[in-house]
């Protein structure tokens, strides 16, 4: 495979996964196996010719070293290129360093360095992303660095943050975002036209697998959910891959290229995304 960078700056449209690792709090045996189920969701993906995210400490609970374990475990069978770790500011910088040195060491060419959730889980080490990056763009500067935009927020500020000299960024993922919040997707793609912004973005969106009330309490916690919206699809019959598809059919209608989708049942990651794409009537 290509790297993630060579493709989001060819023609290619890229369609990722986003997986996270096993909680760190989980018993022994809990986790060897809940890490058996993400290796095989990493090869089945990564075969398909899909990218692979992995995150580091989402929502807030402290999660199992990404890094280590797919290097003592993934082998040779899943080219380095194909898979992206997450990095948050919640650990010591030290850490932070020491994570990029690995990923480089390893053979990993790109590192999405985010700043992570203020209100939960240890403070950052530094207050905002773009100063770590700079960091480990001067101590690794073979890795691309990914970034962050949140188009639901104030779309000049984010694009002015994303061509700042200092972002130190190749590439950006976003906040989820779904068809349920097209008109501000394609407020914020407006903007980076407008402004010029060549920095590819991969813009999330969330495998919802039901309009249970209280999963999207929870969910609405973390990331924006239109609960009413989502609620209307799933009472008129709408399959989760469904929903999600329609996310990726009308954000790519209003410019949105590339996408990352979150939450994928790790036991049918590919053969979920390879629905979700056939009901897009996305080519990928």
């Amino acid at each position: 495979m290509s790297t993630l960078l060579e493709s989001l700056r060819s023609g290619t449209q890229v369609v990722a996964a986003e997986l996270r690792p096993p909680r760190a709090e989980l018993e022994s045996i809990a986790s060897m196996d809940a890490w058996i189920d993400t290796y095989h969701a990493v090869r089945s993906l990564t075969r398909a010719g899909t990218y692979v995210f992995l995150t580091d400490s989402a929502v807030g609970l402290k999660e199992e070293d990404n890094l280590r374990h797919l290097v003592i475990n993934l082998g040779s069978d899943v080219p380095r290129s194909a898979v992206i770790p997450f990095l948050t500011c919640k650990h010591p910088r030290e850490y932070c360093l020491a994570y990029a040195d690995r990923a480089h060491q390893q053979g990993f060419d790109a590192l999405v360095v985010l700043g992570g959730d203020k209100n939960v889980g240890p403070p950052r080490c530094v207050e905002h992303a773009w100063q770590l990056r700079e960091q480990i763009r001067q101590r690794v500067p073979a890795l691309a660095l990914g970034g962050w935009a949140n188009p639901h927020g104030d779309c000049a500020t984010q694009v002015a943050h994303l061509l700042d000299e200092h972002a130190n960024a190749e590439f950006y993922l976003t906040q989820i975002v779904s068809h349920h919040s097209q008109s501000a997707v394609a407020r914020f793609v407006s903007e980076g036209e407008r402004r010029n912004l060549a920095v590819p973005g991969v813009f999330g969106l969330f495998y919802y697998r039901s309009a249970n009330a209280r999963t999207l309490s929870t969910l609405s916690s973390f990331l924006p959910v239109p609960v009413e919206g989502l609620s209307r699809e799933f009472a008129a019959g709408a399959t989760p891959e469904e929903v999600c598809a329609r996310s990726l059919r009308d954000l790519a209608a209003v410019g949105a290229r590339h996408f990352y989708i979150s939450n994928l049942p790790l036991g049918r990651a590919a053969s979920t995304l390879r629905k979700i794409l056939d009901f897009s009537a996305i080519a990928v």
